[in-house]
């Protein structure tokens, strides 16, 4: 979890104790000299603990107290994700209901209960991890890509049964699905007025109450007002009356405000409806606001209460064409609509793809803090080298060095999302999360891999990098650099204007599918600029959500990887943005300018696999972190990155 002290405030106290802590001398030649420290008291993590949050040992009885429920609400059945009212990836703890039902704590999951039968449903990246938290006897665990939950729900649903779903955690086009698979089996299923998983959940946590924060226009780059003229322009394009704000995302990119009230994510959770012509409402508990940011607000819209939205929504739909987006909309907005008599107009809210294209501030403001973030990372990966060959340096200690390099910057916030510091087997499971339960030593002869990122505000960073704790092996060397030759075939891209990141995802992958091999996880994801490190529309993908086509100033991801179960994986990412390329013949060009710079290991490189123009590009990637970063370092640490850098010697 990360710390509750509210995103801008007080985390410079963070940075400051530390560096108290540690004296005016460098983190890592602070524990060369003193070699006996223990090093989990030099490095502390200030925003993720290592607590494994769920508990098997009580689903049974939390499973048998809920199909009493069901029953007590004349319900057959309930199916339910790991989903607040807006859809969000990071939850409060009190929208935590699949981990406290299951164990199961990934950050997607869906959870079928039935009366004889339970499943949990989730991706990838999550199937190691599901069978180590779930009891199997409980709940039968699915890839929900290879059999999504309805089609589990048609073969199990009996006819004429009832299956319930929460209609504010539930989306329209989810509804739909649930609709389709009942009719198949002849079932049917109902809107509950009361989520029955609440009424047995007795220790429910209460909702979040962090203060919202204005984020200052130096880093917006555009104000409040502008932003609105901006969507009402593109409502009227759309021909659509009025939009419903449903992702706390896109009310705080619109408003230019932040918040913590989810972990990781600078959100205040809030609403807005925002006509093409009249005020704008704001709806935010008024228990977060200061008299500055209300005042600040009150310019801008109608602040309300949450509690008002059902009202205001009826009376702003009648007769209107209203806006839901479809990925973030309760299904009860479409209802509510309806029974104002106005129409649903289905699609993205016209913020998603407002803010995914970064303006010059914002794109000034992620290089700034990428070289930030860099340092932090080149720095961290110098006290590795020197450090995890000893066998003393566990993935906790890991995970705490790396976030105390980033404190060490002065302008840390966050983290962007839970450190995966995964060692030997461990990193062979795509989102592993160290625990206190699961810590191991990083071993010589093992790879270790960890996947980072942070958030400042001017920018919002993700990075992974795989390094060799001793000498790799021959297969290891050769699984690198596959998944290095892929990432740099997608670096490298030049493509025509309105290609989509489906059509640049066999990029990433050839040569792994060369060799026989592949990876069950996107290539890349969109990025915000100090908002969601997991940003729609566009995505490097081979699924459906890869169709969105790339436009210049999209900020995502460049991460292939290979993860061979029980032994090892294997991840390289860094950040592109989207830019104009000269030349094209019909079309205008797009191409990446690479964002992230942080040596890659060379230890796992094998260059006899490598074409002249792969190495050329590798080589010339380390010239640039060089340049960028050395500067920044103490004389021991600039040696090391020179050496990290080198040139390939084919």
């Amino acid at each position: 979890m990360a710390s509750q002290v509210p995103f801008g405030e007080g985390k410079g106290a963070v940075a400051a104790g530390i560096r108290a802590y540690i004296g005016a001398i460098p983190a890592m030649r602070y524990v060369r000299r003193n070699p006996t420290l223990r090093l989990a008291a030099m490095f502390e993590a200030k925003f993720q603990t290592f607590t494994d949050e769920g508990d098997k040992t009580q689903s049974a009885a939390r499973l048998a107290a809920l199909r009493a429920e069901l029953a007590r609400q004349g319900l057959d059945g309930f199916i339910f994700s790991r989903a607040d009212e807006h859809q969000n990836e990071y939850v409060p703890p009190s929208e935590e209901r699949v981990a406290w039902l299951t164990g199961f704590t990934g950050s997607s999951a869906i959870v079928a209960v039935l009366p004889a039968k339970a499943a949990l449903f989730t991706d990838g990246r999550y199937t190691l991890q599901a069978k180590d938290q779930i009891d199997g006897k409980l709940f039968a665990i699915e890839h929900m890509v290879e059999k999504p939950a309805t089609n589990w729900l048609a073969e199990n649903l009996s006819a004429g049964t009832a299956l319930g779903y929460d209609p504010w955690r539930t989306t329209a086009d989810g509804v739909e699905r649930l609709e389709k698979a009942a009719k198949e089996a002849g079932a049917r299923i109902v809107a509950v007025k009361e989520n029955p998983v609440d009424a047995v959940w007795r220790e429910r946590p209460a909702p979040p109450l962090s203060p919202v924060v204005l984020h200052d226009v130096k880093f917006a780059g555009e104000n409040a007002a502008k932003k609105i003229a901006r969507i009402r322009e593109a409502l009227a394009k759309e021909k659509a009356d009025v939009a419903v704000l449903s992702d706390p995302a896109s009310v705080a990119w619109t408003f230019n405000i932040r918040g913590n009230d989810v972990a990781h994510t600078p959100l205040p959770l809030s609403w807005a409806i925002l006509p093409r012509e009249g005020e704008p409402q704001l709806f935010v508990d008024g228990r977060k606001l200061s008299n500055e940011v209300r005042d600040t607000l009150s310019k801008l819209a109608e602040v309300r209460e949450p509690r008002e939205l059902e009202v205001e929504l009826h009376e702003a739909a009648r007769g209107k064409s209203v806006r839901l987006d479809s990925a973030t909309a309760p299904a009860k907005f479409a209802g509510i609509v309806e029974a104002a008599g106005g129409s649903v107009s289905k699609g993205a809210d016209p913020v998603t793809n407002l803010k995914a294209i970064k303006n010059a501030t914002e794109i000034a403001g992620t290089r700034a803090a990428h070289l930030r973030d860099g340092t932090a990372l080149t720095r961290y990966l110098a006290w590795l080298a020197r450090e995890a060959p000893s066998g003393n340096v566990s993935e906790i200690e890991a995970v705490a060095a790396l976030e105390t390099f980033r404190c060490e910057t002065g302008k840390l916030k966050e983290i962007s999302f839970p450190t995966i510091s995964g060692a030997g087997p461990n990193g062979a499971i795509v989102h592993y999360r160290v625990t206190e339960a699961t810590d191991r030593k990083l071993k010589s002869g093992e790879l270790f891999l960890v996947d980072s990122g942070a958030q400042y505000e001017d920018g919002t960073t993700d990075v992974t990098r795989t390094v060799a704790i001793g000498t790799p092996s021959e297969e290891m060397r050769q699984r690198f650099t596959l998944v290095l030759k892929g990432h740099i075939a997608l670096a490298r891209a030049v493509f025509p204007e309105g290609t989509s990141g489906a059509q640049l995802d066999p990029f990433a992958r050839r040569a792994l599918w060369e060799a026989g091999l592949d990876f069950d996880h996107g290539t890349g994801h969109g990025v915000g600029s100090y908002l969601s490190v997991h940003e729609g529309p566009a995505r490097i993908s081979k699924l459906g959500n890869g169709n969105v086509a790339l436009q210049p100033g999209m900020i995502l991801s460049n991460e292939p990887g290979y993860y061979k179960a029980g032994a090892y994986g294997i991840r390289i990412e860094n950040l592109l943005l989207v830019e104009k390329r000269d030349g094209g013949i019909e079309k205008p060009l797009l191409g990446f300018e690479t964002l992230t710079f942080a040596p890659i290991d060379l230890h796992l490189v094998e260059p006899k696999l490598m074409t002249p123009e792969e190495i050329a590009w590798l080589d010339g990637y380390h010239a640039a972190v060089r340049e960028k970063i050395a500067g920044t370092l103490d004389a021991s640490e600039r040696k090391w990155l020179e050496q990290a850098t080198a040139p390939i010697k084919a």
